[in-house]
C-alpha cells in the first residue's frame, strides 16, 4: 500500500473527512489517476489505522461529492471532479454577441454556420410559397412526434437509397438535440462512456448532466488511438462511444475506413453502441475523402447516427434526424416525445420539397465551391505566416483548422482575449476539453463567416500576436 494515504489527524475534525480531503486532493493532483480502483475498505483501514466504519463513510462521502464511482462486485474507483467550465460561458457570452450586435466589422473566426451571404433566399421563399400552395394550413397545424413522414422518406431515398427502414428514421432540432435525445434513451447514472480528445463540447455537457463516467483517448490523424482505446474496454464496461467520423470538431480529421470497420469490431466484441455524429460530411474537398459513415458500414446495428442540416443549410432552423438501431427504436422515440411534442412542420416540409426537387444538391454544390477557396487560402497563410509558431493537420474539408502552439509560451485563453481586443475572434481549446486545461495550448479558426479579405487580416493578426 502506498504511503500516499497516511495522514496525520487533528483532533477537531472526523477522521472520515480528513480522510476523504485527502483523497480529493490527490485525485484533484493526478496522484489518483481518473478511473484508478481505490484500495478495498478493509485494505485502506489497516494502512491508517482507523475501523472499517471510517472507510466506509470516506468513500460515501466521496461518491456523494463526486470524486468516486463504485462498481457493484468490482470496488471503488477514483473520479476526478470536473471542474467548472466558467470560461466556457464567457466565450459563449461574447459568442452571442457578435450576432446580436451585428458586428460587421469583427473577423469572426469562431462562428460555424454558413454565411447569410450564401443562404439561398429566393429559392427557400418559392419552396415555402409552394408547401402553403399545396398543404394549405396543414403545414402550420399538422404535427407528427416522430417526424414529417415523406421528409423521412425522402431523407431514406436520397441519402441512403432506401435500405433504411423509416421507422427507424427520427427528425430532430440539430446535432445537439439529437446527442440529447440519444443520451436519455441508453445512458444511465454511472455508466461509462468514451469520447474523443479533445471533442464537442455540447456533447461533453449533456454527458456530465447524465453523470455518466467519461474516458478520453487521444484522437490519430486517421482516427482515434486504437491500442489505448481497447485497454479501456478490457478494463471498464463502456456503454457507448460519441464519435465525430468526418472533419471532427476541432481537430478537422477525418476517420480511415481501417478504423471504423475496428471499431465496429470492438462494439460487437465489447457490447457497446457508437454514436456517430456525422459533422460537415458533405464539405469534402479532395477526392482521396471518400464519404462512408460508421452506418454505412454497420452490420450489426450498433450505430446510433446523428445527422444535422443546421450547419450548412437552416442555422436559425434547426433540423436534423437520427438513425436509430432497432433495439432503441422504442426507446429512442419515446426520449424524443418527452424532449418535445414535435419539431416545425412547415420547416420539415420545405425541407423535403427543397431535396426531393434537387435543390439540396445544388446548394451544396454551390457552397464546396466557395468555400474550398477559403480553405486553401486559409491553409496556405496558416503554412505561410503562422508555420513557425504552430502546427495542424489539413483536414481536407469542413469549415475549420486546429492549431497546436509550438511554444507554451502564451495559452489559448490569453490569446483569445488579446486578438479580442482586436476584433479577431478564435475559438480557445479548453472549449473541447473534459479538463479545461488540457485545451491551453490549441485554438480552432474558420472560414464560414470571413471572406478572403478578413482572413489575409485575421491570419495576420494573430501572427502578430504570437511573435
Amino acid at each position: 500500500m502506498e504511503e500516499k494515504f497516511l495522514i496525520t489527524f487533528e483532533e477537531e475534525v472526523p477522521k472520515y473527512i480528513q480522510i476523504a480531503n485527502n483523497i480529493k486532493k490527490l485525485i484533484d493532483n493526478k496522484e489518483i489517476k481518473d478511473g484508478e480502483k481505490l484500495p478495498t475498505i478493509r485494505a485502506l483501514a489497516k494502512v491508517i489505522g482507523v475501523n472499517n466504519v471510517t472507510i466506509v463513510n470516506t468513500y460515501k462521502k466521496l461518491k456523494n461529492e463526486g470524486y468516486a464511482f463504485q462498481k457493484v462486485g468490482s470496488g471503488t474507483f477514483a473520479k476526478r471532479k470536473d471542474i467548472v467550465p466558467i470560461f466556457n460561458r464567457e466565450y459563449s457570452k461574447y459568442f452571442k454577441k457578435i450576432k446580436q450586435d451585428e458586428l460587421f466589422n469583427i473577423i469572426d473566426f469562431a462562428g460555424e454556420t454558413q454565411s447569410e451571404v450564401y443562404f439561398p433566399i429566393e429559392e427557400f421563399k418559392s419552396i415555402i410559397n409552394m408547401v402553403l400552395d399545396r398543404d394549405g394550413a396543414n403545414a402550420l397545424i399538422m404535427q407528427e412526434p416522430l417526424g414529417y413522414e415523406e421528409l423521412r422518406k425522402t431523407i431514406n431515398k436520397e441519402f441512403w437509397k432506401n435500405r433504411l427502414s423509416i421507422e427507424n428514421i427520427l427528425i430532430v432540432s440539430g446535432a445537439q438535440q439529437g446527442i440529447d435525445i440519444a443520451s436519455k434513451a441508453i445512458i444511465n447514472i454511472n455508466d461509462n462512456v468514451i469520447v474523443e480528445k479533445p471533442t464537442y463540447g455540447g456533447a461533453l455537457s449533456v454527458f456530465k448532466w447524465r453523470r455518466a463516467n467519461i474516458f478520453e483517448v487521444n484522437l490519430e490523424e486517421d482516427g482515434i488511438d486504437i491500442v489505448a482505446f481497447e485497454e479501456i474496454l478490457k478494463k471498464n464496461k463502456i456503454r457507448c462511444f460519441y464519435t465525430m467520423s468526418y472533419f471532427h470538431n476541432p481537430t478537422g480529421i477525418s476517420y480511415s475506413k481501417e478504423k471504423k470497420l475496428k471499431l465496429l469490431e470492438l462494439a460487437e466484441k465489447y457490447d457497446f453502441y457508437i454514436i456517430e455524429d456525422d459533422y460537415l460530411s458533405e464539405l469534402i474537398y479532395e477526392s482521396e475523402i471518400v464519404h462512408e459513415p460508421f452506418k454505412k458500414l454497420d452490420k450489426n446495428d450498433r450505430v446510433i447516427y446523428i445527422k444535422s442540416f443546421s450547419k450548412i443549410f437552416l442555422p436559425g432552423i434547426r433540423l436534423g434526424y437520427i438513425i436509430t438501431p432497432d433495439i432503441f427504436r422504442e426507446s429512442l422515440q419515446n426520449s424524443k416525445i418527452n424532449t418535445d411534442i414535435a419539431t416545425s412542420t412547415l420547416m420539415q416540409r420545405a425541407l423535403e420539397l427543397y431535396i426531393k426537387e434537387g435543390y439540396f444538391k445544388g446548394h451544396i454544390g454551390f457552397l464546396k465551391d466557395e468555400y474550398k477557396k477559403r480553405y486553401e487560402l486559409m491553409g496556405e497563410l496558416i503554412k505561410q505566416e503562422l508555420g513557425e509558431f504552430v502546427r495542424f493537420i489539413d483536414p481536407k474539408g469542413g469549415l475549420n483548422f486546429y492549431l497546436s502552439l509550438k511554444e507554451k509560451n502564451i495559452t489559448s485563453k490569453s490569446l483569445f482575449y488579446k486578438l479580442k481586443s482586436k476584433g479577431v475572434y478564435i475559438t480557445p481549446g479548453v472549449i473541447f476539453y473534459r479538463y479545461p486545461k488540457d485545451g491551453d495550448y490549441s485554438f480552432r479558426i474558420g472560414f464560414a463567416q470571413v471572406n478572403e479579405e478578413k482572413i489575409k487580416q485575421g491570419i495576420n493578426l494573430i501572427r502578430e500576436e504570437l511573435s
